[in-house]
């Protein structure tokens, strides 16, 4: 098996972790928080993220992988910042109704094509924006329902999405440009992550909540439920860091409107949730827009790929000719110069 065709394998494989494990976690959160009113989201949150790290913190020991160390400031401040993008967004929705959370959601895909374009120096092709349109659209129809606006409000929901496109733009930076992998990234800063939300966590659920998490009647349901979640949570995590890694913020955005639309319908089927011709609607929308971008992805990878081969066949076939040819007993140069184009390029989404 070549190294493309593995690579492709485990995309596919991080991609199907990151949809089964999130859109578990959400069934199991949504069952804690609806049937049995546990209700502080940021606090267990922080507590996912403090059962990922002695997880990975186990496999370390037992070598699954190996510790990278790299630079602190840049781990510290990432793992910091993806923190403050969680409490950021859950304060959101606590000022904000609903259907103007759903509708900070969708603005995070436009405003991390719009910062790595800006920043990185990206390019989308017309049809992939096509694409996004139409999967934001469809998101919309289904998710989106009345929309209250207020000034606190809007400037958190303002804060969530540039701190959110931001976090997940690194996550794809520095596994790059340090060379370490998803799992030695999440393991570096999760402690900073889970600080970051330990220490806000209650007080930002009892501001949101009027109640304090430590004094809720913690029965045995309500307990296995927790700790189900933070092992689904391990999961979702380390599925989130190899998603980027492999692809592209964009792409997990993506991916996270697709898990909306399987909750929707899951939710249905399981929970019995309200559905109607609308959401059914939106659903097949979003989802015309979900196979538009993967086929327009792919083909833009395979045509890039292409070019890349034979911008290495012409590397070769300059290196193999002859700089002097010998000709009459003379000495005669080539006068032609080989304009080498470099064999790398930006990924596209």
């Amino acid at each position: 098996m070549g190294e493309g065709e593995r690579f492709q394998l485990g995309t596919v494989g991080a991609l199907t972790l990151s949809v089964v494990s999130s859109v578990s976690i959400v069934i199991c959160n949504k069952a804690l928080m609806s049937s049995l009113h546990f209700i502080f989201a940021t606090t267990l949150t922080s507590w996912h993220l403090l059962v990922t790290f002695c997880s990975l913190h186990v496999a370390l020991r037992m070598r699954f992988f190996e510790h990278k160390p790299f630079e602190q400031k840049a781990v510290m401040g990432f793992g910091i910042l993806n923190g403050i993008s969680i409490g950021l967004l859950n304060l959101s929705l606590g000022f904000n109704s609903v259907g103007f959370y759903q509708m900070t959601k969708l603005a995070i895909i436009p405003c991390t094509v719009m910062l790595e374009t800006i920043f990185l120096g990206k390019r989308f092709s017309k049809r992939i924006q096509f694409a996004l349109a139409i999967l934001l659209l469809g998101v919309g129809i289904a998710t989106v329902t009345d929309l209250q606006l207020n000034a606190m409000g809007s400037f958190l929901s303002l804060l969530a999405v540039i701190t959110t496109c931001v976090a997940q733009i690194m996550t794809n930076t520095i596994q790059k440009k340090f060379k370490v992998s998803s799992t030695q990234l999440l393991y570096q800063s999760c402690p900073y992550q889970a600080a970051t939300l330990l220490v806000s966590g209650p007080f930002l659920d009892k501001f949101l909540t009027n109640q304090n998490v430590f004094a809720f009647n913690y029965t045995t349901q309500v307990t296995v439920f927790i700790v189900l979640s933070c092992l689904i949570s391990i999961s979702v995590n380390f599925s989130t860091f190899l998603v980027i890694g492999k692809t592209s913020p964009v792409t997990y955005q993506v991916l996270g409107h697709l898990k909306t639309c399987l909750v929707l319908a899951f939710g249905y089927i399981l929970l019995h949730d309200p559905f109607s011709w609308r959401n059914i609607l939106g659903i097949l929308i979003a989802m015309v827009g979900m196979i538009l971008y993967s086929y327009y992805c792919t083909l833009e990878n395979q045509q890039k790929a292409v070019e890349t081969s034979v911008q290495t066949s012409q590397a070769r076939e300059a290196e193999s000719d002859p700089l002097i040819n010998v000709e009459n007993g003379s000495s005669v140069v080539s006068d032609s110069v080989v304009q080498m184009s470099p064999l790398w390029s930006k990924d596209k989404d």
